[in-house]
């Protein structure tokens, strides 16, 4: 049966805008202190520790950190250590881990063993109760509310949020920050974008690769698992290189591919492999500032351009709902899901 367009996912993300909002009020002050404390002991490592959408919000943070403050960022297999034990050298790192329940048991047992090895350890989690929550030395709250619905998206867009925050806090960055303050509402103009021309082309599709690049890659993935999630298709997320070598041999006439091309260096290279995919026969939907060539899903611009991929998943939220119900799927029940996962 098709469900009430007032589906428990869509209502949650509408919420985004309105919790990145508390976010950024309530968590101020600890992210100050935070951002002080890295930059009069600078870590000489930095390990994100995440599962799922909020490995893509880790990335984002990566990206960010990098980019922004020069610092090498790395995702850790949690398996080194809950599976193969490794003795990990910890000196001078701060690890950071993502995750809106806070209950894996494969997220938490890396923190305790990076913090009794001398890491510093931070959590951004909704559950601030949570065993991940109390493992780390620091907690920074996402504050995106109950969230109800198996698929996440305002706690993922509040993890997103609370990385640009990281980002600003530590490097004292008030041009990056005065942009992250309108980002709220740059979050409310973005879920109203029409992206009915998304649903429209993808109802029938079996398959699909999502393409972002640098800052987008993260959304780009977070796309891709949501088309898997909620609406049963075999979607694919790869940078615009990666896609040009094995992946390429899969495209043909009619192929689906959704690319993201937000405001950045990365979009010229984007827009270009648009071009030429479809030149080789592929279905292509670009996602794009409005008066971008070829777009056909207007990409709502946020205070900064490294801001934007954020704007961008909210949009796509609202579509991915809408495309789930097209394919005659309930998005608050997607098969085989449950809301917590508990890994080891």
């Amino acid at each position: 049966m098709t469900p009430s367009p007032d589906s428990t996912m869509r209502q949650e993300a509408d919420q985004a805008p309105a919790a990145v909002a508390r976010l950024l009020a309530a968590e101020a002050g600890a992210l100050a202190e935070l951002g002080a404390e890295l930059r009069a002991q600078p870590p000489s490592s930095l390990l994100t520790v995440a599962r799922g959408s909020s490995d893509h919000a880790a990335l984002y943070l990566a990206y960010l950190v990098m980019a922004r403050i020069g610092r090498l960022v790395t995702s850790l297999p949690m398996s080194l250590i809950t599976l193969y034990q490794s003795a990990l050298v910890c000196d001078g790192l701060t690890a950071l881990a993502y995750s809106q329940s806070g209950q894996s048991p494969d997220l938490v047992a890396p923190i305790e063993y990076l913090g009794r090895q001398g890491a510093r350890t931070v959590a951004f989690v909704n559950d601030t109760a949570s065993p991940l929550a109390r493992a780390a030395q620091r907690c920074i709250g996402l504050h995106a509310g109950a969230e109800r619905s198996v698929a996440a998206t305002k706690s993922f867009i509040c993890q997103l949020a609370a990385g640009a925050a990281l980002t600003a806090s530590w490097k004292q960055d008030l041009e990056f920050g005065a942009a992250l303050a309108e980002l709220p509402q740059a979050l409310d103009r973005a879920r109203l974008q029409d992206w009915h021309a998304g649903v429209e082309a993808l109802r029938d599709s079996d398959r699909l690769y999502v393409i972002g690049r640098g800052i987008g890659l993260a959304v780009a993935m977070e796309a891709a698992l949501k088309l898997k999630e909620v609406c049963g298709i075999q979607a694919e997320a790869y940078s615009g290189a990666e896609v040009q070598h094995g992946p390429m041999a899969l495209v043909e006439a009619g192929f689906p591919m959704l690319v993201f091309a937000p405001r950045g260096p990365a979009q010229p290279g984007l827009l270009l492999l648009a071009r030429q995919m479809r030149e080789r026969g592929a279905r292509v939907l670009v996602a794009a500032p409005s008066g971008t060539p070829g777009s056909a899903l207007q990409l709502t611009p946020a205070g900064h351009a490294d801001l934007d991929p954020i704007a961008a998943i909210q949009s796509f939220y609202a579509m991915v709902e809408a495309l789930a119900r097209a394919r005659g799927l309930d998005p608050d029940q997607p098969r085989h899901l449950h809301k917590v996962t508990r890994t080891r």
